[in-house]
């Protein structure tokens, strides 16, 4: 039975005429009349008597209107919730990072979102790409911040959206002969304690990659999560550090940082979602607002060097 018969049914109990019910619903009477006859007959008895003065409800017309309104009152607030989704106006967005996505990507957009769609929420969660990109593929999150390439067995069941290349920076004590500088080379680090991410992190495996590529031992004295923890760190002498360059600014402690003249330390992020599954309204808008406020920060680091 269509929605559409109950909305008519209705109208003709309201207005308690088929001819004025016929106007109001803007079809003719005989088209009504046609309705109403093969809905009595699904109901398999009379829903309605008519009278000189026009039709009312049988008693099983009274226990259909008091059903056929129910459903009628849960469809339209079914409509209204799905208009409200699509729409932006309410919803949820599950999302999952790096430290450096979480930390200095992610707080712009979301607050941009939040100011255009304020009945949208967040679910934000921090961890490495791995663990994120299985997270996206199990349906846990709907998107996800990670660094190329995604080295997991079901890798080619995602969508990959480039996003930005994030090179990672030198930061170190300010009492070091290194403090300064905006360059550094692999041999200048021989032998000196660092400060790093944890173990198994895409950043602390391209750290530990280039300098074993470059004959350097470093003394890893301390892992992190955290990148504002490394900086802390960092400036009480405890070590050398490496973060994104979107965790330093020129008036900062550390600058913006010294890059390897040995070798670029660059990665490439990019935002994953899953094939299979079409975006949802708020992850579009997502998508659009990330893309540009990553352009947006990646020009002004570099018209800052």
């Amino acid at each position: 039975m269509e929605l559409t018969t109950l909305r008519y049914f209705r109208t003709i109990v309201a207005t308690g005429h088929l001819t004025r019910a016929a106007r109001e619903l803007g079809v003719t009477q005989p088209t009504l009349s046609a309705m109403l006859k093969k809905l009595e007959s699904e109901a398999g008895t009379p829903l309605l008597h008519r009278t000189p003065r026009g039709v009312e409800l049988t008693e099983a017309g009274r226990l259909f209107a008091r059903h056929a309104e129910d459903a009628l009152r849960q469809a339209d607030a079914a409509l209204h919730a799905a208009r409200q989704l699509a729409g932006l106006e309410r919803g949820s967005l599950r999302i999952g990072g790096g430290a450096t996505a979480t930390t200095y990507l992610l707080p712009r957009v979301v607050s941009q979102l939040r100011r255009l769609h304020p009945g949208l929420r967040f679910f934000v969660r921090e961890g490495g790409s791995s663990a994120i990109a299985a997270a996206v593929l199990s349906g846990e999150l709907d998107l996800g911040i990670v660094t190329l390439p995604v080295s997991l067995p079901e890798a080619d069941s995602l969508v990959r959206v480039p996003l930005v290349e994030d090179e990672l920076r030198l930061i170190v004590p300010p009492s070091t002969p290194l403090a300064g500088q905006s360059t550094f080379r692999w041999k200048d680090l021989d032998g000196q304690s660092l400060v790093a991410f944890e173990a198994g992190t895409a950043v602390r495996d391209m750290i530990d990659r280039a300098a074993s590529a470059a004959g350097v031992a470093l003394a890893v004295v301390m892992e992190l999560r955290s990148i504002e923890s490394i900086k802390s760190m960092v400036a009480e002498g405890i070590g050398v550090g490496f973060v994104s360059r979107f965790a330093l600014s020129p008036e900062g402690p550390f600058g913006p940082g010294a890059s390897c003249r040995d070798s670029t330390l660059s990665r490439r992020l990019a935002l994953i979602r899953r094939r299979d599954r079409a975006p949802a309204p708020a992850a579009v808008e997502f998508e659009r607002a990330l893309t540009s406020s990553v352009a947006a920060v990646h020009t002004r680091k570099r018209t800052s060097r």
